[in-house]
């Protein structure tokens, strides 16, 4: 049986499918890897993910990861310019830790 979509225009469906939904863990995990700043984990976002993520949708979502506990901001100077650094908490460690719990557990390839 030949399927009339390729693997690659699915596994862009479910990257898609993932930033909408796990908007969240997508950051923390971009933050935990080393702390970053927006606009680096929009270029981020669309070159692993191949999605253009949109302001509207990131900033929100980094204020209510900080308003949580999950991430800390700082203001640094950079090449001149201010710019508003997030890092993980422990708390957001933990989350982390708990998600890929998660995703081992119920979605290994395993039975």
């Amino acid at each position: 049986m030949e399927s009339s979509q390729s693997a690659d225009v699915l596994t862009d469906q479910i990257g898609r499918r993932f930033t909408k939904s796990f908007l969240d863990i997508l950051i923390l995990q971009q933050v935990n890897a080393a702390p970053t700043w927006g606009y680096d984990i929009i270029k981020k976002t669309e070159i692993q993910y191949k999605v253009k993520l949109r302001h509207g949708a990131l900033y929100p979502m980094l204020n209510q990861l900080e308003t949580q506990g999950l991430v800390k901001s700082r203001r640094e100077l950079q090449k001149g310019r201010a710019r508003k650094i997030y890092e993980i908490t422990k708390d957001g460690t933990h989350l982390l830790e708990a998600y890929r719990k998660f995703t081992s557990q119920y979605l290994s390839d395993e039975p």
